[in-house]
């Protein structure tokens, strides 16, 4: 993990690692070569993961609840036998291409074109910080269908690896997730099959939503393994650091953080593994998915900074694994909408409900 973060690598061969143990398909059907699993299964396999490599958890994380899920949430039944069966083994890797220059939160301003012409779309646009993408088979966008009447529908369509008119950018250099790819995806009259396009194409942005209220659990669960690893690296210094004659966490300066690192640490599990609960029981998730994300990532970031205070002078340096936990935890309170659009998400979902007090 931090030969990952030190050379900004790729993680391809532990991900070829968890695809012969089943673990990129964890949550899919098993006719579809799936672990036919379920969502805690994957928060908790995204969790344990997170503990050590946030980069390879970041990838598995993308590639499943994104770079497949919507496949296997809203995909026809040939889409799942073509695509959703090599995902699920790791055959192929997933990306999903959401956010552009000018729309991030507010995907909704989505400017990537998707033109009907005879049987297939012409597509032109950009996606930025499209993760795996450099990796990936296939990537999953959303596109603004036009006709010619006017049209405001935003679509999802399928794109294969090396279709014409497909290029990559430069991998971005970014403060944490070293090792996971993220990069932008042009588009330039790229032809995608009529048969690819994901599920109903009114209802396209709609169905994206709904994979990205399942993908906020998941960065919950990263968040959770995120905490986790930098509190044991706390944990195991602080006993066997040695001032004044005692163990540091015999000081309450040090046993105190220790105590609200764990405390909070615990209070964003049962909000993760809730999450995942009720999403697996087909009950509405979307304020408890923000909740879970918006806890567990600003959890994430208090935990890493004390886990460096503890560590002192020591935490700051490479040789220490907290300052790359560190790193690897801000992104987390952006990724799948910044904190304050989960704090926007939450109170919509209480004041719908609030003649019901």
């Amino acid at each position: 993990s931090k030969k990952i973060d030190n050379e900004s690598m790729f993680p391809m061969s532990i991900i070829k690692n968890l695809s012969e143990l089943g673990l990129m398909g964890i949550p899919w059907d098993a006719k579809y070569n799936g672990g036919g699993m379920d969502t805690l299964s994957l928060v908790i396999a995204i969790e344990e993961m997170g503990k050590v490599c946030a980069s390879t958890a970041a990838t598995v994380m993308a590639h499943t609840s994104l770079g497949s899920g919507p496949i296997a949430i809203f995909g026809t039944e040939s889409q799942k036998k073509k695509y959703l069966a090599k995902l699920a083994t790791g055959e192929f890797i997933g990306s999903f291409g959401l956010t552009e220059p000018n729309a991030g939160s507010d995907a909704g301003n989505t400017q990537t074109t998707a033109k009907l012409v005879n049987d297939k779309y012409i597509i032109n646009g950009q996606k930025i910080f499209c993760t795996n993408a450099g990796y990936a088979d296939i990537i999953i966008i959303t596109a603004r269908i036009l006709d010619e009447a006017k049209n405001n529908s935003i679509g999802a369509f399928i794109v294969e690896k090396g279709s014409k008119g497909l290029t990559l950018g430069k991998p971005e250099k970014k403060m944490g997730w070293k090792g996971s790819d993220t990069r932008s995806v042009f588009f330039k009259n790229v032809s995608v099959p009529k048969d690819n396009i994901l599920g109903t194409p009114s209802k396209g942005f709609k169905q994206f939503l709904q994979t990205l209220t399942g993908g906020r659990i998941t960065i919950g669960a990263l968040s959770l393994g995120t905490a986790q690893g930098a509190y044991k690296e706390a944990l195991r210094y602080s006993n066997e650091r040695i001032a004044f004659g005692e163990r540091i966490n015999q000081f309450q300066a040090i046993s105190f953080k220790l105590a609200d690192m764990a405390t909070r640490i615990e209070a964003a599990k049962h909000l993760v593994y809730f999450a995942a609960w009720k999403k697996d029981h087909f009950k509405n998730v979307i304020k408890e998915a923000a909740m879970a994300k918006l806890f567990s990532s600003e959890t994430a970031m208090f935990v890493t900074n004390e886990a460096i205070q503890i560590h002192g002078g020591y935490g700051y340096i490479n040789d220490y694994n907290v300052e790359r936990f560190y790193r690897d935890s801000k992104i987390l309170e952006i990724g799948e909408g910044t904190s304050e659009i989960q704090r926007i998400i939450i109170s919509r979902e209480i004041l719908k409900n609030i003649n019901h007090i």
